[in-house]
């Protein structure tokens, strides 16, 4: 018996020092960072400005590779299964936390399935509708959605998605539920509503921006605390009359659980560095963003804002009882 368990220590202690050389070595090869929506969406968008980053600081290409569908879930839980050697991470936002409610039934647990790396940026949203929509300003926009409660569409990218919370957040402040209409991915909502085929959308800056300058859709909201520099003369959802109303798509890296603390904490550095990258703060700036600071580019501030969202968005989903399965 004590041969034995000399050898089961002497086996625990090879391996310790073999993970522990290999996270003093990371990375080694090439990484993937999955993206659980599709390509050319607003998180995808944020993916690849931080990857190309934190390429350069790893020494190793980060290849981003879109995993979408059941609203985020089949990537998060393809990360979940992944071997925890920092080789796969995920780059998911608020879907993260809100899947936990609006999936019964997921194949992993969204707490403890993943280690973390650091939150990335906060997006706000941004409430539009299309450029020929009646309502001049806010308080019109909800007054005659409420007289219109049966006719109104709201679109958004599918269950789960960003626009799909803020839309689901939005009908819940007015008190008025409308008809949805859901589709697959950012994209295909977004060109109804440029050609009018649904009437309003609440979506992030990072995909609404381009339109709003350009005029092809009328803005009349951002969800933030405070008016925002790429768009100084759009109200904030409180000033325009919609009290308390603040929604931000937070945006998180993740890795498979048991991945070495070595090794997210040589993520969460290198994250911190690209969230400092010239080109990475204009292109957020442009999208109507900030990147995140040093105290919230880490593992336990990323922790702590999944398990406070999580609680925060429950009684929503549960009260607008929509479910994705």
């Amino acid at each position: 018996m004590k041969i034995l368990n000399a050898l089961l220590s002497a086996a625990a202690a090879v391996s310790l020092f073999a993970v522990s050389a290999s996270a003093q070595t990371y990375p080694e090869r090439t990484i993937t960072m999955v993206v659980p929506f599709s390509a050319g969406g607003p998180t995808d968008t944020v993916a690849r400005l931080v990857a190309e980053s934190m390429s350069k600081d790893l020494g190793q290409q980060i290849i981003v590779e879109n995993v979408g569908g059941a609203g985020g879930t089949l990537g998060a839980g393809r990360v979940a299964q992944a071997e925890p050697d920092g080789y796969t991470l995920l780059l998911h936002h608020i879907g993260m936390a809100t899947s936990a409610t609006l999936y019964r039934k997921l194949a992993y647990d969204t707490l403890n399935a993943f280690e973390y790396v650091g939150l990335v940026t906060e997006v706000p949203m941004t409430i539009v509708a299309r450029k020929d929509f009646e309502p001049t300003d806010l308080k019109s926009l909800i007054e005659h959605v409420k007289a219109n409660k049966d006719t109104v569409t709201v679109a958004n990218a599918g269950i789960g998605a960003a626009s799909h919370l803020c839309g689901m957040m939005l009908m819940s402040a007015i008190e008025t539920p409308l008809t949805t209409v859901p589709y697959k991915g950012t994209g295909p909502a977004m060109t109804d509503l440029l050609g009018g085929q649904v009437d309003i959308m609440c979506d992030q800056t990072t995909n609404t921006t381009k339109q709003i300058q350009g005029g092809t859709i009328k803005a009349y909201a951002v969800t933030s605390p405070e008016r925002l520099k790429i768009f100084p003369d759009l109200p904030t959802a409180e000033e325009a009359g919609l009290s308390g109303f603040q929604v931000g798509i937070w945006h998180g890296v993740y890795a498979p659980k048991g991945t070495p603390a070595e090794v997210t904490d040589r993520l969460s550095i290198s994250l911190q560095k690209a969230l400092k990258d010239e080109n990475v703060v204009a292109r957020f700036g442009e999208l109507g963003t900030e990147p995140s600071s040093d105290a919230d580019a880490t593992p336990a501030a990323l922790k702590a804002k999944l398990e406070s969202e999580i609680a925060r968005w429950k009684p929503v989903i549960e009260t607008a009882g929509q479910y994705a399965d």
